[in-house]
């Protein structure tokens, strides 16, 4: 029994290491670069998980969340969105923007994979804890993005009894709880996400 759990779990980390991997090299943006692409967005401050599940088994493959506060950031542990005109440091992706945070979900979304969004309103000082969190956070290992994203959840006033997993459905289950609004996206595109990025285009250049 004990042998059959742990190669199961074996198989179940190794799915999720397809949806994480670690990009960033020499952690990524300057310092200056990420004050320059400080963005604050309109709306009361809250907390956006993303989970991206696979369309064939429904089990989780990554797992971030985005952070509305005195600005607006996704905390994208070991995650592939990376772009040299895109600004992230460690794990944290700056310049949350409208228009980047369609391109960040859509990105994910493609014929193998659907993306569940949850948004939860929070306290200004409940953002800005949040934000402090993911900015200082190290670079994550591959295969850590729910482990470490409910990490920092838990450390976070009223989120305390977050499930420390590394399995992304937990997270996403904790926050429909918590009363989380919840969002599906659907999209078809070719399976290959370098081609997403290599078609990318930042906002400003439109």
């Amino acid at each position: 029994m004990a042998r059959a759990f742990k190669a199961a779990l074996v198989l179940s980390l190794s799915l999720l290491v397809a949806g994480c991997t670690v990009p960033n090299k020499n952690n990524g943006s300057s310092v200056e670069e990420v004050q320059r692409a400080a963005f604050k967005a309109d709306g009361p401050p809250k907390l956006t998980l993303f989970t991206m599940l696979s369309n064939r088994s429904g089990s989780g493959a990554h797992t971030s969340i985005m952070i509305s506060g005195s600005q607006r950031v996704a905390f994208d542990p070991a995650g592939s969105f990376r772009h040299p005109q895109i600004v992230s440091r460690n794990d944290t992706v700056y310049g949350m923007t409208d228009y980047l945070v369609d391109q960040y979900t859509r990105f994910h979304a493609r014929e193998t994979y659907h993306v569940v969004v949850q948004e939860i309103v929070v306290s200004p000082e409940v953002a800005e804890r949040a934000l402090q969190l993911a900015i200082n956070h190290p670079a994550v290992s591959q295969s850590y993005c729910a482990k470490s994203t409910s990490a920092l959840v838990a450390q976070l006033p009223g989120f305390e009894d977050a499930p420390q997993s590394f399995f992304p459905r937990q997270l996403m289950d904790y926050f429909a709880e918590k009363g989380a609004s919840f969002d599906r996206l659907y999209e078809y595109d070719d399976d290959d996400k370098s081609k997403v990025l290599a078609a990318f285009v930042p906002e400003y250049e439109r």
